[in-house]
């Protein structure tokens, strides 16, 4: 089993910064790819950005390319979120999810095993 906490959501302007962190615990010896996801009330929860075990693999939402990095510091066992140039549209709550390193696409959001308790982000225009 997997423990994911997120934090540093919050309130921030269009246009401003926040970073989202993600706190692994429990069988974090094993190798897991990291994303993270956020969902809006009513719709879907989306992909925004995923990062392989070793770091070397990303994949983003084009939504939030140039905007978003994702990265990973292994010996902390945490996964990070940094979120420029945020927009209105980015307000959601984001989630945190693991699996274990697999083959399939980093987006594949049904091949995600384990899940934060999300982490609401709210950007004012």
């Amino acid at each position: 089993q997997v423990q994911l906490v997120e934090s540093g959501g919050g309130l921030v302007q269009a246009g401003g910064s926040l970073r989202l962190s993600c706190a692994a615990s429990g069988r974090t010896s094993s190798m897991y790819d990291m994303g993270w996801f956020r969902q809006v009330p009513g719709k879907e929860r989306d992909f925004v950005a995923a990062i392989s075990w070793s770091g070397g693999g990303t994949k983003y939402v084009n939504s939030v390319k140039g905007r978003f990095t994702i990265s990973r510091d292994n010996a902390k066992n945490t996964v990070y979120l940094q979120m420029n140039s945020l927009r209105p549209e980015d307000t959601a709550v984001y989630y945190c999810a693991a699996r274990r390193s697999r083959l399939p696409p980093l987006n594949a959001i049904l091949t995600y095993d384990y899940w934060g308790q999300g982490t609401q982000v709210t950007v004012s225009s």
